[in-house]
Order: structure tokens, then C-alpha cells, then sequence
């Protein structure tokens, strides 16, 4: 870039820097996302790093942000209250070190605390004599708004230390630092008692936050359901711990609720950067948000004699998971025809970078949701991707409207073959009426063939496109009449590969008959429901002549899975097709045997699984979790424990987010058992 350039672009960063910042500070209304701040910061920062004369006064890297409201009474801070400079990588987390080390003796060893980088709302906390006196934001980290009253309504925040009534010493006069922030499972009850009064949800749980602890009457902070997590001192009148780590625990033994769940020290850096690495998959196990790891290093006096640089103390750092939400264009949005019939609403987006992958497409879950958060065609909105969960739409930035934005309509007819839709009482979701409806028989056979179902290895979505355009199949059954001559007319197809599909498709006729039941696209019947019909009735016929009311009796099937079970054994063609099946030697019948327990590391949790697992069929993830004394169902509940999560979720996923189930991935679920299956 020229000089030129270079100076309206900082001039160009400075300026939409100021109006992110007061969005979300002060009008508790942001645009953009927090990773979407943190890169313009970065970059800003780093263009005056190598052009020092394009630093301005009032560029946002000279000073400390504010989140002061005008209309509240204002605090001073008994010592400032700083931010964190960012690192994202372990090679980051080193050169950090190396930096803090010039200013150490030669050879000096630290030590190290790890906590979490909470995303909530900073608070200090005043006593006197034990009695909490004051409770304010960080504010500009010099003066905080006073919002003592609202402070006193988190029922976390202890009103007199130590709490237990013991005899220890606590200085006469003790500030604390903390963040107030909404659990997952609060956040969702909260949105869910919105929607049943006829209000609109919330979408950032952040600024729902610090918009409730910014309220003028505390009775309205009274009701929403905050927590506070504290886990530094401030200022005191005495003497305090000499360490962050003991710090952590004298705070716990006072009464403060600590986060011990994820706090660790550590002498070595090579096992604190192992740490934060492999903590990225665990973190949405937690019951709270969190954006990073916060590492300090442990004893107080080299931490403050390491000093401040800009806004910044040297002897701390959050390390930066990567961002896992940004703001995009909605372009328009499309209806997917499913393998039951199901018409899942899918975004179509500006392509926005997030979590790693560049984002063109993001599910919608179901149309009942898009007008719950009145998500319209034109919106700015929020997309997440956590791990290797589908992309999907949180909801729309109303700050960033418009008034171009249109209602999404729910469609009144297939988008394929224009059948009517249907959508059955009770249900969210919206289905084609017709069975013969070609996206959904070519649906149904791709997840036939599928790894997760009867895994005809050799088979995939183009292959099965092909037999059927070509007319050599027309359904699943069609599959175990192939011969090699039929598929040696398909593009890809010699000899070799022919011969390992064929014997591919002689073995599956050896598949359990709940692997078969899963794999037949009755509505609501995946691998859980199926493996609870084949326990229970142990042959396809008996499946088969069941009747409406006796399928209710079964623990775990419901109403509307009972109905799809009759309804689908009624189609004549579906009785064809189980006719084609037992002809081609299918097995339709065996005797179910309970799995062997190899521990009780999971007893009394209910897991409920939704998508494509990685190394683990959905069966034998069920397996496994009943082998360890966990209980599997096939619907989500306030009552369930986990939901485990794999590609291409269904709506159990957005059932989970809405009741604020907490969520796994294989990886999570093979760590609460030790890690052992086979």
C-alpha cells in the first residue's frame, strides 16, 4: 500500500473500531461479532506497529474501552482494571513468554494458572468488614457505573464473607473482580419463558447481561437468572495470597463461586500450550460460554513487578479460541427435501469465514424458529459453527436493518415434485405428502447405502443418482438384484470395483434387524427408536402388525413415532419393498440380545444422539453408552443429560439448544468413559 492507503485504511479501522465499540458497550447492540472486533483490532494494532506516525489519540489501541452508561452513578476503582492482550496460537503463547522472560532474571522458571475467558460482563465487588458495600462495571477501567443493588440480586454473589460462618481472616476492607454472565441452561429457560409470554428471544446472551445489570430498578435484574464467577482481588486492606492459584482457592473458601472446573497450574509451558490445545473440544461441555483461556502467571509479586504496556498487564494473556461466530448477509433461503419427507429451511449467505471454513450454506433448523426470531431474507444475521456441528443461523442483527428485509415464507408445496405439504399437530416440522417424491427416494436410498445405516461400502450419492437415472434401481430393495453387468454400465465402475460393491451388498443382508429398521426413513425412527422396536419385537412382521396403541407402551416412542410406524407399514409400497427384501434374502428377523455392562461410568445420565458420528455407527454409540450404565433415548428432554452431536444434526440439536441441554461430540462422549470402546 502507499502512505496514502495506509493512512485511510488506519482512518477507516479507527472509525468503524469507535462505532463497534459503542454498540456494544453502550448501546448493548453490536453488529458485528467478537471475533469479527478482534481482527480489526489486530489489524489496526499491527498497522501501527510498522507505521508508528498512523497512531492517532484517539485510536482504540491507546486506550482502554468503556461500557459507561450516562444515566448511572459512577465509581472509582480502588487499582485499574485492565484488559488482556490476545494470542491464538501455541507459537503466540511462546513469543509471549520469550517477551515476559527479557524482562526476568536469566533462567527465572514461572508457574502458571489457566482459567477460563469468560463471556460476561465484568464486575468489582466491595467489602467492608465482610458486608458487601459496592458492585460496579469495569466501565473505562479507571470509573465504573454503581450498580450495587443489581449486583445483590445474583444470588451467587455472596452479601457476607466468608459465607460458612468460619473464622477466616478476611482483610477489612476486600475488592474482587469477577463476570456476571448467564448459564446455558439459564439463558434458554429465560428465552423460553420470553416465548411463552408472546416476546421475542434474546440472541446474545453477553449483552442480555450487562443490559440486565445495567438496569435501573434491581427488580427487573431480580429476574433473570444471573451468575457471577469471581477470580481475582483487586485492591485489600491486610494482607492477601501470595499467588494466583491460592488467590483462586481463598476466594472459594469465602464464599465466591470459583471456576475449579477448568482452572489448573502448571510449571511447565510445554504442558500448559498441551492444556489449552486439547481444551478447545471440551468447552461446550461447560455450562457457560467462553471464548478462550485466560494464563497468568502465578506468583503476585513477579506478575505485578512485570508492569503494564498500553492497556495490557505483561504478566497475563488470553489465549483465543477461534471464532466460532460472524455476521453475513442472508441471501435467500431454500427448502431441503429430506429422506422422511421433511423440508428443512437452509440459508443461503454472503460467504463469510468461520471456525476455520469458509460458510456459503447454514441450516435453519425449521420454519417455526425462523419466525420465532423473525429471521428475514435481506437480515444481517449471526452464524455459529462449533467444532464440526452443521453451520446454522443463531438469528438476526436488528441493529442492521434496513427496511428492505422480507418475511421468509413456509413453502404450501414440495419444491420437487409440488405434492402438497403437510405438517402433523404438535410437530414444527413441515413434510412432502407424496412417498414416491424423487428427492426422497433418492435420499432414502443415499442413507440407506450409508455407513450410519446398512453401510454398503462403494456406494455413494453419485452412484445412487446414476442407478437411478439410468432406471436399475428404483428402490432400496432394487439394490440386492444388481449384477455386475449392471454396474460395469456406470462411469467409474471397472471390474474390481464392481465386484467389492456386489459383495458389499451380500453382506448387508446380514445387517441386525435394527441397523434395517433405522435405515427405511419411517419419520422419527433413526438408530435409537429403531434398536428400541427391534428389542422389543425381534422381526419385521411383528413390527409390522403392531397396532398404534401398542407401540405407545414402548418407553421412548411416542405418539407421533407410533403414527409414522403404522402409517408406514400401511403403504403398499413400502409393504412391496419389505416383499423385494425378504425375496433378495434380506434377514427381517433375529432375537435381540441386552448389551454386557463394562462399568457404571455413565449411570444415571440419559444421552440422546443426532447425526453422523465419526468413527462410531449411531448403534454402536448406543451400545457403547448402555455397556457403561447410561441410558439412550430417542427424544430430548428437560431430563436428558447429554445430547452427542455429529455431522448433520437433526432437529434433536436445536430441541437441545432450546432447553439448554449440554452437548458432546464422539470425542467428548469416549473421554467420560475413559476413552475405551471396541
Amino acid at each position: 500500500m502507499s502512505d496514502s492507503e495506509l493512512k485511510a485504511r488506519a482512518e477507516a479501522l479507527r472509525r468503524a473500531l469507535h462505532e463497534h465499540n459503542y454498540r456494544y458497550h453502550v448501546l448493548s447492540a453490536p453488529i458485528i461479532t467478537d471475533g469479527e472486533y478482534d481482527r480489526l483490532f489486530a489489524e489496526l494494532k499491527q498497522l501501527e506497529a510498522e507505521h508508528p506516525e498512523l497512531i492517532a489519540p484517539d485510536s482504540p489501541t491507546q486506550r482502554v474501552g468503556s461500557d459507561l452508561v450516562a444515566d448511572l452513578p459512577k465509581v472509582r476503582h480502588p487499582a485499574p482494571i485492565l484488559s488482556l492482550g490476545n494470542v491464538f496460537s501455541a507459537e503466540e503463547l511462546r513469543a509471549w513468554r520469550e517477551r515476559i522472560g527479557r524482562l526476568l532474571p536469566e533462567n527465572a522458571s514461572l508457574s502458571y494458572v489457566v482459567e477460563p475467558k469468560f463471556d460476561g460482563l465484568t464486575v468489582v465487588l466491595t467489602y467492608l468488614d465482610g458486608l458487601l458495600v459496592q458492585g460496579a462495571t469495569r466501565g473505562n477501567g479507571e470509573i465504573g457505573d454503581d450498580v450495587t443493588p443489581n449486583v445483590r440480586t445474583v444470588h451467587t454473589i455472596p452479601l457476607r464473607i466468608p459465607v460458612s460462618g468460619s473464622d477466616l481472616p478476611v482483610p477489612r476492607r476486600l475488592a474482587v473482580r469477577g463476570e456476571v454472565l448467564f448459564l446455558k441452561d439459564d439463558f434458554a429457560a429465560l428465552n423460553r419463558r420470553l416465548a411463552q409470554d408472546g416476546l421475542p428471544p434474546f440472541v446474545n446472551a453477553r449483552n442480555t447481561a450487562a443490559g440486565a445489570l445495567k438496569q435501573k430498578d434491581a427488580r427487573v435484574t431480580a429476574q433473570r437468572p444471573l451468575t457471577a464467577y469471581c477470580y481475582e482481588i483487586v485492591d485489600a486492606d491486610g494482607p492477601s495470597p501470595l499467588t494466583q492459584w491460592e488467590t483462586l482457592q481463598y476466594l472459594r473458601d469465602l464464599g465466591f463461586l470459583t471456576a475449579h472446573d477448568v482452572i489448573r497450574r502448571f510449571d511447565s509451558l510445554d504442558e500448559l500450550i498441551a492444556y489449552v490445545q486439547a481444551f478447545e473440544a471440551r468447552r461446550h461441555a461447560l455450562p457457560y460460554e467462553m471464548d478462550g483461556l485466560v494464563i497468568k502467571v502465578d506468583e503476585r509479586a513477579t506478575y505485578r513487578d512485570l508492569g503494564v504496556v498500553g492497556k495490557d498487564p505483561r504478566g497475563a494473556v488470553a489465549y483465543k479460541f477461534p471464532a466460532e461466530e460472524a455476521t453475513t448477509r442472508l441471501l435467500d433461503v431454500t427448502a431441503n427435501v429430506g429422506r422422511t419427507g421433511v423440508l428443512t429451511p437452509t440459508a443461503v449467505l454472503e460467504p463469510v469465514f468461520v471456525s476455520g471454513v469458509t460458510v456459503r450454506q447454514a441450516s435453519l433448523h425449521n420454519y417455526d424458529l425462523i419466525a420465532e426470531k423473525d429471521i428475514r431474507i435481506g437480515d444481517t444475521v449471526i452464524v455459529k459453527r462449533s467444532g464440526e456441528v452443521i453451520p446454522y443461523v443463531v438469528g438476526p442483527v436488528i441493529a442492521a436493518r434496513t427496511g428492505a428485509e422480507r418475511p421468509v415464507e413456509r413453502p404450501q408445496t414440495c419444491p420437487v415434485c409440488a405434492s402438497p405439504v403437510a405438517r402433523d399437530e404438535g410437530e414444527v416440522a413441515y413434510y412432502c405428502t407424496n412417498p414416491a417424491c424423487p428427492e426422497r427416494v433418492a435420499r432414502n436410498i443415499e442413507y440407506f447405502v450409508s455407513r450410519s445405516a446398512m453401510d454398503i461400502v462403494g456406494l455413494g450419492e453419485r452412484s445412487v443418482r446414476l442407478l437411478l437415472e439410468r432406471g436399475l434401481i428404483a428402490d432400496e430393495a432394487d439394490l440386492f438384484t444388481l449384477t455386475i453387468e449392471d454396474l460395469l454400465l456406470l462411469e467409474g465402475f471397472a471390474e474390481k470395483k464392481a465386484q467389492n460393491l456386489l459383495s458389499s451388498i451380500e453382506a448387508a443382508k446380514q445387517r441386525p434387524l435394527a441397523t434395517l429398521i433405522g435405515s427405511l426413513g419411517i419419520r422419527g425412527v433413526g438408530s435409537t427408536v429403531a434398536e428400541v422396536l427391534a428389542r422389543h419385537f425381534h422381526s419385521m412382521d411383528a413390527l409390522a402388525a403392531a397396532r398404534e396403541d401398542e407401540l405407545q407402551t414402548i418407553e421412548g416412542i411416542g405418539p407421533h413415532t407410533a403414527g409414522a410406524v403404522v402409517e408406514w407399514f400401511a403403504n403398499p409400497r413400502n409393504r412391496a419393498l419389505l416383499d423385494k427384501l425378504r425375496r433378495a434374502g434380506v434377514r427381517l428377523a433375529e432375537e435381540a440380545a441386552p448389551p454386557s455392562r463394562a462399568s457404571d461410568r455413565l449411570a444415571g445420565r440419559t444421552f440422546v444422539l443426532t447425526g453422523t458420528l465419526p468413527t462410531l455407527k449411531r448403534n454402536e454409540a448406543a451400545t457403547l453408552i448402555e455397556q457403561h450404565g447410561g441410558k439412550v433415548v430417542g427424544s430430548v428432554s428437560k431430563k436428558t443429560s447429554f445430547v452427542v452431536v455429529g455431522e448433520e444434526p437433526g432437529s434433536k440439536l436445536t430441541k437441545a439448544q432450546e432447553l439448554g441441554v449440554p452437548l458432546l461430540d464422539e470425542a467428548g462422549l469416549l473421554a467420560m468413559i475413559g476413552g475405551a470402546h471396541g
